[in-house]
């Protein structure tokens, strides 16, 4: 009997900072979500697409749930509660650092999903022996009885093998939803915003990270190089000192370490250009937020 093709959409929601991005980056098996030990990297909902003859996932890594302070983590906090409504598999992430208490309310949401629920209890690196490890899985048994529990380490790459069969088996049939060829949905200038912000989170301190936002101006590709031109936008002149640094080091050194990054990921030479504007209150204003893509 010819078996069918399989394809469907695997949303990975949870807290922020439990490592949903590392996971997706392990199931994808590329660089697509940005890794960083700060809190609240992801701000969009990044896709990425795994292709075989016989099925695809398009994975969907979601901003953490939090409760928003401001308009940028109202629409972050939107593309998370988005994620549980077009789902055909839900990966709820937590560790075993993280109270299970923790936004309640998302999570009686997810407890109601009709969709198949997989939770993978992450960092089981950390746990010291396995009755602290059962003691957890218990735990979270009670608050998400009808889901499927994997401990893994996505550091380690400790049972995500297991955790991939299993999406396959429960992937619905059905023709693909992109190209076989697509790694993801997102444009290439969307990765080098991704990789100018992740050098930025971890140069900065404090709210510059926070009050960053990235916008690819020009990217121009030829067959063994790209010239790319990018604009920082700030919220207020002492950030952009801060980001520019004493004689321009600092923003010589993000722009350094992004266009190898950048580099390893197009497999081509990288002429990469920096500019730093000042967009006052810029992650309130919600025409601002429209033209930066976090409002549809």
């Amino acid at each position: 009997m010819e078996q069918k093709h399989k394809s469907g959409f695997v949303n990975i929601v949870g807290n922020p900072n439990v490592g949903k991005s590392t996971l997706m980056n392990d199931l994808v098996g590329e660089r697509v979500s940005i890794i960083t030990s700060k809190a609240q990297t992801t701000r969009h909902r990044i896709m990425g697409i795994v292709n075989t003859p016989e099925y695809q996932i398009v994975f969907s890594d979601t901003p953490g749930v939090l409760a928003p302070k401001y308009k940028l983590q109202e629409s972050m906090l939107a593309f998370s509660e988005g994620a549980l409504t077009d789902a055909d598999i839900l990966l709820y992430v937590t560790d075993v650092v993280e109270d299970p208490t923790k936004n309640a309310d998302f999570l009686a949401r997810v407890s109601k999903e009709k969709v198949p629920v997989l939770l993978v209890i992450n960092k089981i690196d950390l746990v010291k022996d396995q009755k602290e490890l059962e003691a957890i899985v218990d735990r979270w048994h009670e608050i998400l009885p009808n889901a499927e529990i994997f401990p893994a380490s996505a550091k380690e790459g400790f049972n995500i093998a297991n955790l991939m069969k299993r999406i396959v088996e429960l992937l619905p049939e059905g023709e693909p939803y992109f190209g076989k060829d697509a790694l993801t949905d997102k444009p290439a200038r969307f990765f080098v915003t991704e990789i100018i912000r992740e050098k930025i989170l971890l140069n900065y301190d404090k709210e510059v990270p926070y009050s960053a936002e990235v916008i690819v101006e020009k990217f121009e590709e030829k067959d063994n190089s790209i010239h790319i031109m990018a604009v920082i936008y700030v919220e207020r002149d002492s950030q952009k000192g801060i980001l520019i640094g004493k004689g321009g080091s600092m923003l010589k050194r993000v722009g350094t370490e992004a266009r190898k990054d950048i580099e390893k990921f197009f497999g081509k030479s990288v002429y990469l250009e920096l500019f730093v504007k000042v967009e006052p209150n810029w992650r309130n204003r919600e025409n601002k937020l429209r033209s930066f893509g976090y409002i549809e």
